[in-house]
């Protein structure tokens, strides 16, 4: 599941992943020390092992695999030494718990806990083990990085001088954007609709219990929430604060492994839940989802209504923002006047294809102050269809960014930059301060940081 988010999405497979790892243009031998920073050694093994995560991942890795992730495990090891003169520490619930979804997603990427071990080479406990350590040095990086560019902070004046340094050709051409409302209804669910669906989970709860059914086997086979239903309705270790209240509240109560909770209600449906295992702040459940479907009956009921208060609207019996803190069922936007904001940078500001498809269609061809008719959108987050009217509120053309309409744009850029080179020479520095050998077969390369060669 993502954070705050019941559901998880349906994850897409990786193209072209395969079992056997790239072939390096190395020695061959099963292992071998690579580099040796300081008194620590990184060995080839080190090296496949984090190119098998970035691909299983889908991250992209620059140039010669076998140059780009030795230096950045060197330069991960100047930071930790840093860290153990600050006394830095990772939370370990916080590891823990990212560590935990990391598996989750190998296994539903790759399609079982057995193909994860046969792809990565290892047992699951040892690799769990092994990304523990990652995931714990990557927060203590982090950390040191933070300490070390807290300062960083631009001023008018330094942002000022920073763009007016940029060369023509440096300055960022920005896309048309957007700024809009948003009013939605869901259509009515038929009460008999809703019991139908209770007394399918009591079933479900009831032979479980009784010990005829297996709940993995139930939540594969009905289970609308398909991306955990694959692995038998496991959600994998999480803290309270990870799931909606109202699972939480039911999920971390249970103290039965063998029995299966109330039905819980969620924005997102109906859920039976069954614990797995506890593990200090963290738990693993299982569940079973199942929605209450609507007609497209009852849908059009709820555009029409829609379309009736979009025309108050127009006749200004009241304003679309008055309307959304009174009838949208968004709870992301009614407390806020309607208004959307990009869940990528925290602005309202959207460019067209980060809005949902629907709006974006209606909103291409709209002026500001326009309000659209009301049209159905899917909600991607819930899988299902909902009824939405939109407002456009303000549009800007795509430009070269400037001082005037850019400049929380041209901010970022300023400290982005300031950032980095303060990184970059303290890294540097560390460099000519420390012990670096690289072993023969390890070079040449074209490396990010000047000085490992002594």
């Amino acid at each position: 599941m993502k954070t705050r988010q019941l559901i998880l999405p349906a994850l897409a497979v990786i193209a072209g992943a395969t079992i056997t790892l790239m072939a390096a243009p190395k020695k061959n031998v099963i292992d071998e020390v690579a580099w040796v920073v300081g008194d620590e050694a990184i060995f080839r093994s080190d090296v496949e092992d984090m190119y098998a995560q970035m691909r299983s991942e889908g991250a992209p890795v620059a140039g010669d695999p076998y140059c780009t992730i030795p230096e950045e495990l060197a330069v991960e090891k100047l930071f930790l030494h840093q860290a153990q003169i600050d006394t830095i520490e990772a939370p370990e619930s916080q590891v823990l718990s990212q560590v935990d979804r990391r598996l989750n997603f190998f296994i539903a990427n790759l399609g079982s806990k057995e193909k994860v071990e046969q792809y990565f080479r290892k047992p699951l406990p040892q690799l769990r083990e092994q990304l523990i350590d990652i995931t714990r040095n990557g927060y203590i990086v982090e950390q040191v990085k933070a300490n070390l560019t807290k300062d960083v902070k631009g001023t008018p004046r330094d942002v000022r001088r920073y763009f007016e340094s940029l060369p023509d050709d440096s300055i960022p051409y920005v896309p048309l954007t957007v700024e809009a409302q948003i009013i939605t209804l869901n259509p009515l669910v038929p009460r008999q609709e809703v019991e139908d669906v209770k007394a399918r989970l009591r079933d479900y709860a009831d032979r479980v219990n009784r010990g005829e059914a297996d709940f993995a086997t139930l939540a594969i086979m009905n289970s609308e929430d398909r991306g955990s239903a694959l692995q038998g309705g496991e959600l994998g270790f999480h803290g309270k604060a990870d799931f909606v209240p109202e699972f939480s509240n039911v999920a971390f109560n249970l103290t039965d492994p063998k029995k299966v909770s109330r039905i819980v209600e969620t924005e997102f449906g109906y859920h039976i839940i069954q614990l797995i295992e506890k593990r200090g702040d963290q738990a693993n459940v299982r569940h079973i989802l199942l929605r209450p479907h609507v007609s497209d009956a009852d849908l059009q009921l709820a555009v029409e209504r829609l379309d009736s208060l979009g025309r108050d609207i127009r006749a200004e019996k009241f304003t679309f923002e008055q309307a959304a803190g009174v009838v949208s069922q968004d709870k992301d936007t009614r407390n806020n006047r309607g208004v959307m904001v990009n869940q990528q940078t925290g602005s309202t500001r959207f460019e067209m294809q980060q809005l949902p498809p629907e709006v974006a269609q209606r909103i291409e061809k709209m002026q500001p102050g326009e309000v659209s008719e009301a049209f159905i959108m899917k909600d991607e987050r819930k899988n299902r269809d909902v009824a939405c009217i939109v407002k456009l509120t303000a549009r800007v053309d795509g430009h070269k960014a400037s001082m005037l309409e850019d400049y929380n744009l041209l901010k970022g850029m300023y400290e982005a930059h300031e950032t980095e080179q303060i990184l970059r020479d303290w890294v540097e520095k560390k460099i000519r301060e420390t012990h670096v050998r690289i072993e023969e077969g390890w070079y040449p390369c074209e490396f990010k940081y000047e000085g490992w060669i002594k």
